[in-house]
């Protein structure tokens, strides 16, 4: 049976050989990590804080595609570059998403796509 995949008009067109989403077994959608690119591919500026949006824009974009929202998330993947940007993502990060909140790792990486601060990737059911 093919995979399903999801994707966005409102994403650049995937920089390698994946999909922003699949559903994988049951009805989990497993979205693929997002960096703070605009709709034309280029990092938006403005820092981590920036960067975090816009991720969280894209992957919600693509939720949408699958038919679910930010409050179907059970899982949540953060990549910071700088450890010291925590609290900055955090702050973002704490206005996408309700009580009860998804399970969340942050991991400190040496870099990301296009020079980016910050990945998010996720889990929807």
């Amino acid at each position: 049976m093919p995979r399903e995949t999801f994707s966005s008009d409102k994403l650049p067109p995937t920089a390698g050989p994946f999909s922003p989403a699949v559903r994988g077994a049951g009805d989990s959608i497993y979205l693929s990590g997002q960096v703070g690119t605009d709709a034309a591919g280029k990092l938006v500026g403005g820092g981590v804080e920036a960067q975090t949006r816009q991720a969280l824009e894209n992957l919600r974009a693509v939720l949408e595609a699958a038919g679910r929202t930010l409050d179907d998330v059970v899982r949540v993947g953060v990549y910071l570059t700088d450890m010291g940007n925590f609290a900055a993502m955090n702050e973002v990060y704490a206005r996408f998403f309700a009580q009860p909140y998804p399970a969340r790792t942050t991991i400190g990486v040496a870099a990301l796509p296009l020079g980016a601060a910050v990945e998010i990737d996720l889990v929807a059911k």
